[in-house]
């Protein structure tokens, strides 16, 4: 039982560790736009997102697929880029109606980002005879510390929309130029790693 809550709480840190902030920032692009009416949803994203993450987790601990990280980082930052110019261009909509594009995009996105995982997780799990059950215990760490950023980003977004008043595609626009800042030297710097 010790093992679980070792793995455990290496997802959970692997998400909330403010070195590795690019997965939060994706997470803020993915469900700024949604208010607690919609937690069930939000919920339903951040689990599609972390099934994402454990296909290219598994397919990486079990040497089906090994991709140069070099690459993936500059995909996870596109990822992020495309989520949040997303909102820039949809603020004004209550709602995306397409659901299931939003769910796949969300899966792919999932897949990228966890392949930028990969490393640290066959690093874990090197010489383990049970990686699966390792990987489960991981994901389930990566899932609570995703739920904590969601609920996060869903109590401010009521702060700032129910109490403060602040105009939802306000909301939205800023929020996603913010995280477009952030992330815009994180961009240019895996873009020049590629030349």
């Amino acid at each position: 039982m010790s093992d679980f809550w070792l793995y455990f709480k290496l997802g959970l840190e692997h998400v909330l560790d403010w070195q590795a902030y690019d997965h939060i920032l994706f997470l803020i692009a993915l469900v700024i736009s949604y208010s607690f009416s919609s937690w069930k949803k939000v919920l339903y994203l951040a689990s599609t997102f972390t099934l994402g993450h454990t296909i290219s987790l598994m397919l990486s601990a079990y040497g089906i697929v090994n991709v140069d990280t070099k690459y993936v980082e500059a995909l996870i930052a596109i990822s992020i880029l495309i989520t949040a110019l997303f909102n820039l261009f949809t603020a004004k909509k209550k709602e995306n109606k397409n659901a299931l594009l939003l769910y796949i995009t969300t899966v792919f996105f999932g897949i990228i980002h966890g392949l930028g995982f990969s490393t640290y997780f066959k690093m874990i799990a090197s010489g383990m005879e049970n990686k699966f059950l390792l990987l489960l215990e991981f994901t389930l760490g990566i899932e609570a510390a995703q739920i904590i950023v969601v609920l996060s980003v869903l109590v401010f977004t009521f702060i700032f929309l129910k109490v403060l008043k602040v105009n939802r595609r306000d909301w939205i626009l800023v929020i996603s130029a913010i995280v477009i800042g952030i992330l815009l030297p994180i961009l240019q710097e895996t873009l020049m790693q590629l030349w």
